[in-house]
């Protein structure tokens, strides 16, 4: 994957305010301090994108000798799809499933997460706009390049999306390792999405609740759960395994 690179106070403010997920990372030059610097700084620390102090001379490296006002973001060129036009499209018919991420961070865990998606035939990765680690190099290399051979759906708001799958036919089942039934126990035999929690927070409580039921992983030796990606990988070929037993 390449990246292109966005540069000046305001282009940048604005990409943040609207595109926050797009952004890698940011690059300040060395000494650089004014109030609109100190709001990019906040925002980047609100959206988790790494901010790096570099010398002038990085800067032209990166997009030439342009009035780049100290301030150059390096953007991921992924293409997302939108929520409602993505669903305006797909089908939900059963035999189908999707992965819904709350907010999970680690790049290494989405990348992770986007390869076995594909792998086992889910349909789409939808993700929220907003607290989610964006698809950048990391991602791309950690998912070995299987990255873009689904789509990678992007919703405003994840919460009004998920009851916008239960309004399409969707059934809603969470990860959650309180409870009492086990991912192998449920019977997946309508649409579903399956919804990720974060890796440290796991499921926020308004998400917990519009799920139409929870599943749970059984941990043996005192361990408590299993990373992100490797939970993901269980639910995902559990219900591929239920699709083809049932073929």
């Amino acid at each position: 994957m390449t990246n292109k690179f966005t540069y000046g106070i305001k282009p940048l403010q604005e990409a943040l305010t609207t595109d926050a997920s797009g952004i890698d990372k940011i690059y300040l030059r060395d000494g650089i301090s004014s109030h609109q610097i100190n709001k990019i700084t906040a925002s980047a620390s609100d959206h988790r994108i790494p901010v790096v102090r570099v010398p002038e001379s990085k800067l032209i490296d990166l997009v030439g000798n342009v009035n780049h006002q100290g301030v150059v973001a390096s953007v991921s060129e992924i293409s997302y799809q939108d929520f409602e036009t993505w669903l305006h499209k797909f089908d939900p018919t059963p035999g189908k499933a999707v992965l819904c991420l709350d907010e999970i961070e680690d790049p290494h865990n989405l990348g992770a997460i986007l390869r076995t998606a594909a792998a086992a035939g889910i349909s789409a990765v939808i993700v929220p706009k907003h607290r989610q680690a964006p698809v950048n190099a990391t991602v791309m290399k950690t998912s070995a390049g299987t990255a873009g051979r689904i789509p990678i759906v992007r919703a405003v708001n994840l919460n009004q999306a998920i009851l916008t799958l239960k309004e399409n036919k969707f059934w809603i089942a969470g990860l959650d390792q309180t409870a009492d039934t086990a991912v192998w126990d449920q019977t997946f035999d309508v649409p579903m999405a399956f919804v990720i929690g974060n890796e440290g927070r796991g499921m926020r409580k308004k998400t917990s609740e519009h799920c139409d039921f929870l599943l749970s992983l059984p941990m043996y030796n005192g361990v408590e759960s299993l990373n992100a990606s490797v939970s993901a990988a269980l639910i995902c070929y559990e219900w591929r395994r239920q699709q083809v037993a049932g073929s």
